[in-house]
């Protein structure tokens, strides 16, 4: 099975090479000219319709108005037979409405969102939330198994549900760790040494781990955007409100994060928050 995988961020790239390094055979392809250097090793196709010529199809853009728009572009060399895996963050709703269209054609369509940053990606450690019907799913598992731990979520559209909750706890967690690493400096704590203290422990996880490191150096150099984690809690937030849910914790992250990106730092790691809190600023 040939794979086409169309965005080629500091996701896709990671994506690509690990399944090419699986034996998958892949090409790539962004919607903007990368630098050649960031791109080598991955085989490259210069327009939709090469894409296309692949069976499976696996999207890696930033939203759900990135998605649409490719799909608008490769839709008229789609057929029936093709598989197309959405792997980014998207609206649900939208993921529901391309099953059915798609469905229609004999098409295949799969959500299947990941957590675990570039890191995970390049290492085939993803956990991947996985939405679609059964036969839909079994054609995309071993391309999922190939690239981490795909779970089976349920329908079209769940897998994305599931990624705005991962987002939710990922975001409030990382607002919780800036927090605690702030108090900690400001009481004269080793950061390292107080990470290593709490590793195993019901504080633990991977966001204390990675971003804690991360905010300690005070480097914030993106594994995931301060943008992307934004879009995705607008998406947890709005999910909220139709639901009749109140989160609060949640409202007040946004907030912060709109005020990191209102600075001008949209493009940092999302653990930036840290930032926000050791300059004091509201």
């Amino acid at each position: 099975m040939t794979i086409a995988l169309l965005g080629l961020g500091l996701m896709g790239r990671p994506m690509a090479r690990t399944l090419l390094n699986a034996g998958w055979l892949v090409v790539g392809w962004n919607r903007s000219p990368l630098d050649p250097t960031l791109t080598a090793g991955i085989p490259l196709v210069s327009s939709l319709s090469e894409a296309a010529q692949a069976e499976t199809i696996i999207l890696m853009v930033s939203d759900a108005a990135a998605v649409d728009d490719v799909l608008t572009q490769i839709d008229p060399w789609l057929h029936a037979g093709h598989l197309v895996i959405d792997m980014g963050s998207s609206d649900p709703r939208h993921s529901q409405a391309h099953a059915a269209a798609f469905a229609a054609r004999g098409i295949g369509w799969v959500d299947a969102p990941v957590s675990g940053g570039p890191e995970g990606a390049a290492h085939g450690t993803l956990a991947i939330m996985v939405g679609g019907t059964e036969a839909d799913v079994s054609r995309a598992w071993p391309i999922l198994n190939a690239l981490g731990r795909p779970t089976h979520v349920g329908p079209p559209g769940t897998g994305h549900t599931a990624k705005v909750i991962n987002q939710l706890i990922v975001g409030l967690t990382i607002q919780a760790v800036a927090e605690a690493m702030v108090l900690a400096e400001r009481y004269g704590l080793d950061l390292a040494v107080l990470r290593a203290a709490l590793a195993g422990g019901f504080a633990d996880s991977k966001v204390l781990q990675l971003h804690g490191a991360r905010m300690a150096a005070r480097q914030y150099i993106p594994g995931g955007k301060v943008t992307t984690q934004l879009k995705d809690l607008r998406m947890a937030a709005a999910m909220a409100a139709t639901a009749g849910v109140e989160l609060p914790h949640l409202a007040d992250t946004i907030r912060r994060y709109e005020t990191l990106v209102a600075l001008g730092y949209g493009d940092l790691d999302h653990s930036a928050l840290h930032m926000l809190l050791v300059e004091g600023v509201k």
